[in-house]
Protein backbone atom coordinates (compact mmCIF):
# COMPACT_ATOMS: atom_id res chain seq x y z
CA UNK A 1 0.00 0.00 0.00
CA UNK A 2 1.32 3.53 -0.40
CA UNK A 3 2.79 5.72 2.17
CA UNK A 4 -0.09 7.53 2.08
CA UNK A 5 -2.22 4.58 3.11
CA UNK A 6 0.39 4.27 5.89
CA UNK A 7 0.55 7.61 7.42
CA UNK A 8 -1.76 8.58 10.66
CA UNK A 9 -2.75 11.94 9.21
CA UNK A 10 -3.55 10.30 5.82
CA UNK A 11 -7.53 11.26 4.90
CA UNK A 12 -8.45 7.52 4.40
CA UNK A 13 -7.73 7.31 8.43
CA UNK A 14 -9.60 10.35 8.63
CA UNK A 15 -12.50 9.61 6.13
CA UNK A 16 -12.33 6.00 7.88
CA UNK A 17 -13.23 7.71 11.37
CA UNK A 18 -16.35 9.25 10.45
CA UNK A 19 -17.40 6.49 7.97
CA UNK A 20 -17.32 3.73 10.49
CA UNK A 21 -18.41 5.77 13.57
CA UNK A 22 -21.64 3.78 14.02
CA UNK A 23 -20.19 0.51 11.52
CA UNK A 24 -17.62 -1.48 11.89
CA UNK A 25 -15.35 -2.25 8.81
CA UNK A 26 -13.29 -5.54 10.39
CA UNK A 27 -9.41 -5.99 8.71
CA UNK A 28 -8.59 -9.05 9.78
CA UNK A 29 -4.51 -8.36 8.03
CA UNK A 30 -1.60 -7.95 9.79
CA UNK A 31 -0.20 -5.39 7.11
CA UNK A 32 -2.57 -2.42 7.41
CA UNK A 33 -1.74 -2.33 11.23
CA UNK A 34 -1.99 1.29 10.88
CA UNK A 35 -5.71 1.35 9.54
CA UNK A 36 -7.21 -1.37 11.22
CA UNK A 37 -7.73 0.55 15.20
CA UNK A 38 -9.45 3.28 12.68
CA UNK A 39 -11.67 1.02 11.18
CA UNK A 40 -13.13 -0.38 14.31
CA UNK A 41 -10.88 -3.95 14.48
CA UNK A 42 -10.93 -5.38 17.88
CA UNK A 43 -7.39 -5.91 19.78
CA UNK A 44 -7.19 -9.88 19.80
CA UNK A 45 -9.12 -10.60 16.30
CA UNK A 46 -6.07 -11.23 14.49
CA UNK A 47 -6.41 -14.56 12.74
CA UNK A 48 -9.59 -15.38 10.83
CA UNK A 49 -10.53 -18.53 13.14
CA UNK A 50 -10.47 -15.96 16.38
CA UNK A 51 -12.53 -13.14 14.25
CA UNK A 52 -15.46 -15.97 13.37
CA UNK A 53 -15.78 -16.49 17.14
CA UNK A 54 -15.28 -12.86 17.91
CA UNK A 55 -19.17 -12.47 17.31
CA UNK A 56 -18.19 -9.48 15.33
CA UNK A 57 -19.77 -11.16 12.28
CA UNK A 58 -22.95 -10.40 13.45
CA UNK A 59 -22.55 -6.97 13.89
CA UNK A 60 -23.09 -3.81 11.04
CA UNK A 61 -20.47 -2.89 8.94
CA UNK A 62 -18.31 -4.30 6.45
CA UNK A 63 -15.28 -7.23 6.48
CA UNK A 64 -11.99 -6.34 4.26
CA UNK A 65 -10.25 -9.56 3.55
CA UNK A 66 -6.50 -10.76 1.88
CA UNK A 67 -6.14 -13.75 -0.12
CA UNK A 68 -3.32 -14.99 2.14
CA UNK A 69 -3.77 -14.50 6.41
CA UNK A 70 -2.50 -16.41 9.13
CA UNK A 71 -4.47 -19.56 9.24
CA UNK A 72 -7.94 -19.51 7.09
CA UNK A 73 -7.57 -17.93 3.87
CA UNK A 74 -9.35 -15.16 2.77
CA UNK A 75 -11.35 -16.95 0.22
CA UNK A 76 -11.82 -19.94 2.75
CA UNK A 77 -13.01 -17.13 4.82
CA UNK A 78 -15.53 -15.95 3.18
CA UNK A 79 -16.78 -19.45 2.79
CA UNK A 80 -16.94 -20.27 6.30
CA UNK A 81 -18.57 -16.63 6.47
CA UNK A 82 -21.35 -17.56 4.27
CA UNK A 83 -22.07 -21.19 5.87
CA UNK A 84 -22.91 -19.17 9.27
CA UNK A 85 -24.97 -16.52 7.03
CA UNK A 86 -23.23 -14.20 7.89
CA UNK A 87 -24.39 -10.81 6.07
CA UNK A 88 -21.52 -8.65 6.40
CA UNK A 89 -20.09 -7.56 3.38
CA UNK A 90 -16.88 -8.35 1.66
CA UNK A 91 -13.96 -6.38 0.02
CA UNK A 92 -10.96 -8.31 -0.96
CA UNK A 93 -7.40 -6.38 -0.71
CA UNK A 94 -4.68 -7.93 -2.24
CA UNK A 95 -1.45 -7.82 -3.48
CA UNK A 96 -1.56 -11.89 -5.02
CA UNK A 97 -4.90 -11.71 -6.80
CA UNK A 98 -5.43 -13.17 -9.70
CA UNK A 99 -8.22 -13.93 -12.89
CA UNK A 100 -9.13 -17.38 -11.09
CA UNK A 101 -9.09 -16.02 -7.26
CA UNK A 102 -11.05 -12.84 -8.57
CA UNK A 103 -13.77 -14.87 -10.42
CA UNK A 104 -14.35 -17.34 -7.29
CA UNK A 105 -14.46 -14.14 -4.65
CA UNK A 106 -16.78 -12.46 -6.62
CA UNK A 107 -19.07 -15.54 -7.35
CA UNK A 108 -18.86 -16.38 -3.81
CA UNK A 109 -21.00 -12.61 -3.38
CA UNK A 110 -17.21 -10.27 -2.51
CA UNK A 111 -18.72 -7.10 -3.15
CA UNK A 112 -15.65 -5.42 -4.87
CA UNK A 113 -12.03 -7.06 -5.35
CA UNK A 114 -9.17 -4.52 -5.58
CA UNK A 115 -5.17 -5.11 -5.91
CA UNK A 116 -2.18 -3.34 -4.14
CA UNK A 117 -1.80 -0.91 -4.11
CA UNK A 118 -4.53 0.95 -4.35
CA UNK A 119 -5.56 4.52 -4.60
CA UNK A 120 -7.56 5.35 -1.25
CA UNK A 121 -10.14 7.01 -3.10
CA UNK A 122 -10.61 3.89 -4.79
CA UNK A 123 -10.55 2.25 -1.43
CA UNK A 124 -12.84 4.15 0.36
CA UNK A 125 -15.59 3.83 -2.40
CA UNK A 126 -15.83 0.41 -2.04
CA UNK A 127 -15.58 0.56 2.16
CA UNK A 128 -18.69 3.10 1.58
CA UNK A 129 -20.45 1.01 -1.00
CA UNK A 130 -20.58 -2.21 1.69
CA UNK A 131 -21.11 -0.41 4.19
CA UNK A 132 -24.51 1.45 2.78
CA UNK A 133 -25.42 -2.24 1.26
CA UNK A 134 -25.15 -4.08 4.90
CA UNK A 135 -27.61 -1.10 6.04
CA UNK A 136 -30.26 -1.59 3.53
CA UNK A 137 -29.79 -5.51 3.75
CA UNK A 138 -30.01 -5.12 7.98
CA UNK A 139 -33.37 -2.84 7.36
CA UNK A 140 -34.61 -5.59 4.59
CA UNK A 141 -34.30 -8.26 7.58
CA UNK A 142 -35.46 -6.41 10.17
CA UNK A 143 -38.60 -5.78 8.22
CA UNK A 144 -38.90 -9.13 7.41
CA UNK A 145 -38.31 -10.13 11.03
CA UNK A 146 -41.59 -7.66 12.21
CA UNK A 147 -43.36 -9.39 9.16
CA UNK A 148 -42.78 -12.79 10.92
CA UNK A 149 -43.41 -11.58 14.50
CA UNK A 150 -46.81 -9.98 13.51
CA UNK A 151 -47.78 -13.48 11.71
CA UNK A 152 -46.91 -15.33 15.14
CA UNK A 153 -49.78 -13.34 16.95
CA UNK A 154 -52.37 -14.80 14.47
CA UNK A 155 -54.52 -17.75 15.41
CA UNK A 156 -54.22 -21.26 13.54
CA UNK A 157 -57.80 -20.00 11.71
CA UNK A 158 -56.28 -16.83 10.95
CA UNK A 159 -53.49 -17.67 9.38
CA UNK A 160 -55.68 -20.45 7.13
CA UNK A 161 -57.79 -17.40 6.45
CA UNK A 162 -55.05 -14.99 5.50
CA UNK A 163 -53.28 -17.59 2.85
CA UNK A 164 -57.33 -17.96 1.09
CA UNK A 165 -56.92 -14.09 1.00
CA UNK A 166 -53.71 -13.96 -0.23
CA UNK A 167 -55.06 -16.47 -2.95
CA UNK A 168 -57.61 -13.86 -3.72
CA UNK A 169 -59.90 -15.79 -2.73
CA UNK A 170 -63.82 -13.61 -1.56
CA UNK A 171 -65.28 -14.13 2.32
CA UNK A 172 -68.12 -15.97 0.32
CA UNK A 173 -65.48 -18.17 -1.42
CA UNK A 174 -63.34 -18.55 2.13
CA UNK A 175 -66.55 -19.69 3.88
CA UNK A 176 -67.52 -22.45 1.55
CA UNK A 177 -63.47 -23.94 1.11
CA UNK A 178 -63.25 -23.78 5.34
CA UNK A 179 -66.76 -24.84 6.27
CA UNK A 180 -68.08 -21.57 8.24
CA UNK A 181 -70.34 -18.70 7.36
CA UNK A 182 -69.42 -15.35 5.53
CA UNK A 183 -70.03 -13.55 8.78
CA UNK A 184 -67.51 -15.78 10.58
CA UNK A 185 -64.27 -15.07 7.70
CA UNK A 186 -64.98 -11.32 7.71
CA UNK A 187 -64.39 -11.31 11.53
CA UNK A 188 -61.12 -13.37 11.13
CA UNK A 189 -60.38 -11.05 8.28
CA UNK A 190 -60.53 -8.01 10.15
CA UNK A 191 -58.63 -9.47 12.55
CA UNK A 192 -55.92 -10.76 10.75
CA UNK A 193 -55.67 -7.38 8.90
CA UNK A 194 -55.47 -5.65 12.21
CA UNK A 195 -52.58 -7.86 13.45
CA UNK A 196 -50.96 -7.60 10.34
CA UNK A 197 -50.80 -4.10 10.44
CA UNK A 198 -52.15 -3.32 7.10
CA UNK A 199 -54.93 -1.39 5.65
CA UNK A 200 -55.32 -3.37 2.13
CA UNK A 201 -54.89 -6.85 0.81
CA UNK A 202 -51.90 -5.24 -1.57
CA UNK A 203 -50.24 -4.45 1.57
CA UNK A 204 -50.91 -7.56 3.05
CA UNK A 205 -49.60 -9.64 0.12
CA UNK A 206 -46.42 -7.39 0.17
CA UNK A 207 -45.66 -8.59 3.40
CA UNK A 208 -46.30 -11.73 3.39
CA UNK A 209 -44.66 -12.41 0.25
CA UNK A 210 -41.42 -10.42 2.60
CA UNK A 211 -41.68 -13.26 4.90
CA UNK A 212 -42.28 -16.13 2.63
CA UNK A 213 -45.95 -17.05 3.59
CA UNK A 214 -47.31 -19.00 0.51
CA UNK A 215 -51.19 -18.51 -1.04
CA UNK A 216 -53.30 -21.41 -0.03
CA UNK A 217 -53.75 -23.53 -3.43
CA UNK A 218 -56.88 -22.92 -5.28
Amino acid sequence: MTDRLRTSSSPLLRVSRRACRRRRCIVPEEPVASAQGAWGRRPGVRFAPEFLKSGLAARAGCIVLDLRMPGLSGLDLQEELSKAECTMPVVFLTAHGDVSSSVQAMKRGALDFLTKPVDEDVLLAAIHRALAQHKLRRREQEDVSAVRARIRTLTERELEVMRHVLAGELNKQIGARLGVVEKTIKVHRARVMEKMGVSSVAELVRRCLLAGVEPAEK
